[in-house]
């Protein structure tokens, strides 16, 4: 905290000068006290520029005491007092009539920091000649404030276009890999587009925080029906858990192709087959995991593929790829079993 300091003859007089004014009603210095904007008015023939007068919304911002700002140099509020910069863009504010601020960093009382625009005017004697300097404050807290959530935002939003970008490559590439018909390729990138789409949509609803993993499995059931006639034949239990925009995407999409493969060869290709999906959150020594298990049962009988498909590529090294974990595929006959184990968030909120 600033010491009270002992002032100058000419500041005296400069106070002294102030107080004339506002008894003889000067219409400015009844405009500066009663304005809700930071104002302060300085002694321009000293070089430290004292402040000679602080009005009420100056000390509500700073929170000091009149007291302890009369006499003080201006700079005295500057969170940095050694920064050459913002000096320099003080000093032209009163040594120039400009009509353009400069952002300060200051520091208030209790230790805060907050930025400032400062606009310096001169007052002129009858003679032409400077005496004293009125200054005005612009408390930019709020304006920086949605500066950075805006920078953050835009980071955010080129982060999840690189990810989607990659996940796309990811999917013609392993499409063309798969598929030697330009037909058969242009359908399986177009269903796996779709599904990242949903989950896209689902990410975008929850305002691209995290999702529910009970949220991604439903939105990737639903286009196969799981939402009225096929919801009966789909069981799903397990803790709460949310994922982060990476890990829900790569889910929504292999959730998909399980639920394709059901549709084409497995539960969900007859009356009778039954889908449930079970799982629960672990601790290990490397942090909390995930276990989850898709069991299908009551479809036809299974055969084992001779090759593993896109399906199976995207379910089995796509998702592992992109979760850091392990997913494994086994063809049993009375129907498939996929058994996932991957990291899971710290928090069942995150």
């Amino acid at each position: 905290m600033p010491k009270i300091v002992s002032k100058s003859e000419g500041q005296e007089s400069a106070e002294g000068e102030i107080e004339r004014f506002k008894d003889d009603l000067g219409p400015f210095v009844v405009a500066a006290e009663t304005t809700r904007m930071a104002m302060v008015f300085t002694y321009a023939c000293e070089t430290d520029n004292p402040i000679i007068f602080a009005n009420d919304a100056f000390l509500d911002m700073t929170g000091y005491e009149r007291e302890e700002v009369l006499g003080q140099s201006f700079n005295f509020l500057m969170a940095n007092i050694a920064d050459e910069d913002a000096l320099a863009l003080i000093r032209e504010e009163f040594e120039h009539d400009s009509d353009t601020d400069s952002e300060i960093l200051y520091r208030r009382k209790d230790g805060t920091e907050f930025w400032a625009a400062l606009f310096v005017s001169p007052i002129l004697d009858d003679d032409g000649n400077i005496i004293q300097h009125f200054a005005s404050f612009v408390d930019l807290t709020a304006y920086k404030n949605e500066q950075a959530q805006s920078r953050m935002l835009i980071d955010e939003l080129n982060h999840r276009v690189k990810n989607t970008l990659a996940t796309v490559q990811s999917i013609v590439s392993q499409a063309a890999r798969a598929n030697a018909d330009p037909q058969a390729m242009r359908k399986a990138v177009e269903t796996r587009l779709f599904a990242l789409s949903r989950s896209h949509d689902l990410l975008t609803r929850e305002k691209w925080h995290s999702a529910g993993l009970l949220d991604v499995i439903n939105d990737a059931l639903e286009p196969f029906g799981a939402d009225d006639e096929r919801s009966r034949r789909v069981e799903i239990t397990g803790d709460k858990i949310r994922f982060g925009p990476k890990s829900a995407l790569a889910l929504g999409i292999a959730f998909n192709e399980l639920a394709t493969n059901a549709v084409k060869y497995g539960a969900f290709s007859n009356e009778n087959g039954l889908i449930r999906i079970e799982w629960t959150v672990e601790p290990s020594s490397t942090g909390r995991r995930l276990h989850l298990i898709w069991t299908e049962k009551d479809g036809p009988a299974v055969t084992p593929p001779t090759r593993k498909g896109f399906g199976s590529q995207v379910i089995e090294r796509g998702l592992a790829h992109e979760l850091g974990g392990t997913v494994e595929l086994d063809y049993r006959s009375k129907g498939v079993v996929c058994t996932m184990d991957i990291p899971a968030p710290a928090s069942d909120d995150e």
